[in-house]
């Protein structure tokens, strides 16, 4: 049986299915795309286009479906593709850490929901702040950016040569460390107002005990958190645009 020009059909059919399992990996943990509001015909119809378009551009890899090379090449193609859209993911991770940190010390820890996104409760203010990243992301073209990442890793990362990919996984987790330190940047201005605000009103408790910390302190301090939120939500489109930049050039030089 022969595909195209005399080429073998398996063997062409296994050069389309490498580049297909690394794509679709990336589509199923990717920011937008992972959501459970996707439906899964949208990803494999999306994955299996864009590997027809960039599977005649990459040399064969000659390596057989039913073997025991085709099963390790395809845990490498979905880890790969796992990998780069976990990598990106810790960018929203780390928003929505920020935005948990900050709820829980303006009190609204409680108003928390189902979030498809994260498979989890979150609370409000977390998915308020996750939500501007989106949008953010989207208006920077940032899904664009990580397609040309993907089609960057198959020349970087070739099929079946996994010299660099050690040093790939273990550079995504000391990315992890440095994102989740800037998610902790990020909340660091609204926790200081509102600690400063929580010794305060511990201060006047101790000065004045018939005063009700208990009665004043739950409105204070969601007022003083509403009005922090309303001064950093300007500087978290700036900071959030600088995460992502940053995690696109930690990505880009993990595949050089």
């Amino acid at each position: 049986m022969t595909g195209i020009a005399g080429y073998p059909a398996v063997a062409l059919v296994s050069d389309y299915f490498w580049p297909f399992c690394r794509i679709l990996a990336l589509f199923s943990t990717a920011p937008i795309l992972s959501d459970k509001s996707v439906n899964n015909r949208v990803r494999i119809g999306l994955a299996l286009c864009i590997s027809m378009l960039i599977t005649p551009l990459l040399e064969s890899s000659g390596i057989p479906l039913f073997s025991l090379p085709g099963l390790l090449t395809l845990c490498c193609q979905l880890m790969l593709g796992m990998a780069l859209g976990w990598g990106m993911t810790l960018v929203f991770a780390a928003i929505r850490l920020a935005g948990e940190v900050i709820g829980l010390q303006m009190g609204l820890s409680f108003a928390s929901f189902y979030d498809q996104a994260s498979h989890g409760s979150v609370s409000v203010l977390a998915r308020i702040l996750n939500t501007l990243a989106l949008l953010l992301f989207l208006s920077i073209d940032g899904h664009l950016v990580l397609l040309r990442l993907l089609t960057e890793t198959f020349i970087a990362l070739p099929v079946g040569n996994d010299n660099h990919q050690v040093s790939f996984f273990t550079g995504l987790c000391d990315m992890a460390g440095l994102i989740f330190s800037s998610a902790l940047r990020l909340a660091l201005p609204v926790i200081l107002l509102l600690l400063t605000m929580n010794m305060t009103l511990g201060l006047l408790n101790r000065m004045s005990p018939q005063l009700s910390v208990f009665v004043i302190g739950f409105p204070l301090t969601l007022t003083f958190g509403i009005l922090s939120c309303r001064w950093l939500f300007p500087w978290f489109i700036s900071y959030s645009h600088q995460l992502m930049n940053q995690t696109f050039s930690v990505l880009t030089k993990l595949l050089l």
